[in-house]
């Protein structure tokens, strides 16, 4: 049995590693995935990631970084939809990595999407950013995280994230501004606002 403790951005989840299927439509796209205990929104598209991609078109094409990549949904909807892009995962549950690439593997994407623990990403900078950030790290280790792959940004760059209203999607808009990095709410839908951020000029 898991520790009480035990959170899905733990590194090394103790939970009985046992498959389950989730179905997605993702931009048009049928995607078959697998998910497990110990990893987020295991058996089924959690609310967030949803609206996130309801209320969104993917890349067209680029370098993207799928930011706290779970099992994959968002990265591999983007490699799916979006031939001309190259996604790459991160994320610190070494489980949710192992599925993310697996799950690219049946999708026939995996020569475009890649998945990595955050000190082994290759170098370079990425294009877009896509995310449901693990918000309940805490918000000195959100802020942290944010920083460093905003940071990799090109100068046209975006980042498009969702977050839950009431796990503070309004002040983190507020915040990311006053770091340099100007942010709009695209949409709010069922307690969540998805956020586009850029590159202040």
């Amino acid at each position: 049995m898991a520790r009480v403790s035990e959170h899905y951005f733990s590194a090394d989840p103790t939970a009985e590693f046992r498959r389950e299927p989730v179905e997605a439509r993702v931009w048009g796209h049928d995607l078959l995935l697998s998910s497990s205990s110990g990893v987020f929104s295991k058996g089924h598209l959690d609310i967030g990631t949803s609206v996130l991609l309801r209320h969104t078109d993917p890349p067209v094409a680029g370098r993207v970084l799928d930011l706290g990549c779970g099992y994959g949904v968002i990265g591999l909807g983007i490699a799916v939809a979006s031939p001309e892009a190259v996604v790459t995962g991160v994320d610190v549950n070494e489980r949710a990595l192992l599925l993310a690439r697996e799950n690219a593997e049946a999708l026939g994407v995996s020569d475009r999407f890649s998945a990595h623990l955050p000190d082994d990403v290759p170098e370079g900078e990425f294009d877009e950013i896509w995310s449901n950030p693990a918000v309940r790290i805490g918000k000195e280790a959100m802020h942290e995280m944010l920083l460093r792959w905003f940071a990799r940004l090109t100068p046209d760059g975006r980042a498009v994230m969702v977050v839950g209203k009431n796990l503070g999607g309004d002040s983190l808009q507020r915040w990311l501004g006053e770091q340099g990095y100007p942010t709009t709410r695209l949409a709010s839908a069922k307690g969540f606002r998805v956020l586009e951020s850029r590159v202040a000029r």
